[in-house]
């Protein structure tokens, strides 16, 4: 099986859920267009040549009917690989119901064993593209890492960039970036996208700081493995239950520090992203005449460092995945 199967293969997983989704976007339903999403990439992966397990997905069984922590996916032939599953098949939900930026479908997927069992709970994170690679210290406070952020890129730190998730919680990295005269960029949802942003100069964002997700948060470090960067993380648990779950997922010390290679323990890692509204990097989901539509999508793999932009046109009458629906 050719690598690069696999590699386009998980980019037809994240189309079909974003073509699925886009169908929503606007319409004010978050909830139908996640469950479009999940839809369409459960289907996807039912085409996928590989014996696959989610490891991050929608919940647990008794919470998700389809792409739940512990599913199987994909062909199951016996010569196939046995990769470990990340998804989201709609991150920013909200942004679709509302029409706005930066709803993307995602998938990250590596070797058994090599994506961190991230429990649905809070994880603090610093992420940089490869030009700041060992520039950040989660350990230290916002100014710290902007300074060496901005030395490492040769940038004057009003030339500095930081993306923030638009909360009260990120209040502190806010007035310590305008402090030392970095700019500040904010945004409502979608860690992954924000994350993915870091990673490209034409983006103009150059450092991600802030408390979200832990599922998004090893999706993301999937995206930041594969484009050279760096990242780390460490788990916030707000209860003794969710000390306990941490144990339960095999992380017994919840307070640990997480570099990206202990989010992501493998080179062989792929990530895939397919735009549904419009990205930082990508144009989202167009469509045209009846049957007809457009998306732009993302794939990167670890091992090879390739960074691959795929704009597909789909014909809905003639695709294995949309007919007799």
């Amino acid at each position: 099986m050719l690598n690069t199967d696999l590699a386009m293969g998980l980019v037809r997983v994240t189309e079909a859920a974003a073509l699925e989704a886009a169908k929503f976007m606007g319409r004010g339903d978050k909830i139908a267009a996640d469950q479009a999403a999940v839809d369409g990439m459960e289907k996807a992966f039912s085409m996928m040549p590989i014996r696959g397990t989610v490891v991050i997905g929608e919940g647990e069984l008794d919470e998700a009917p389809m792409l739940y922590i512990g599913q199987k996916v994909g062909i199951w032939d016996d010569n196939m690989p046995e990769m470990d599953i990340a998804v989201d098949p709609l991150d920013g939900t909200v942004l679709i119901a509302k029409g706005l930026s930066n709803a993307i479908a995602v998938v990250a997927m590596g070797t058994k064993g090599s994506l961190l069992h991230a429990p649905d709970m809070y994880m603090k994170k610093i992420a940089v593209g490869p030009g700041a690679k060992g520039a950040i210290d989660i350990n230290k406070s916002a100014r710290e890492n902007i300074i060496n952020v901005a030395k490492a890129l040769n940038k004057d730190i009003n030339e500095l960039t930081v993306i923030v998730q638009d909360r009260e919680r990120h209040d502190h990295i806010v007035n310590e970036a305008r402090e030392v005269g970095a700019r500040v960029r904010f945004f409502g949802e979608g860690d992954v996208a924000a994350a993915l942003a870091c990673g490209f100069e034409e983006t103009g964002v150059d450092l991600l700081m802030g408390i979200g997700g832990a599922p998004e948060g090893v999706i993301a470090a999937a995206a930041i493995k594969c484009m050279g960067g760096e990242m780390q993380a460490q788990l916030l648990p707000r209860s003794e239950e969710e000390r306990k779950r941490c144990d339960s997922m095999g992380i017994p010390d919840p307070d640990k520090i997480f570099t990206i290679d202990d989010l992501v323990k493998s080179d062989d890692v792929y990530f895939a992203a397919s735009a549904i509204t419009d990205c930082d990097l990508l144009k989202g989901v167009v469509f045209s005449k009846a049957d007809h539509a457009t998306t732009n999508s993302i794939v990167m793999r670890a091992k090879t460092g390739t960074v691959r932009f795929v704009e597909a046109r789909h014909n809905f009458s003639k695709s294995e995945l949309f007919l007799n629906k």
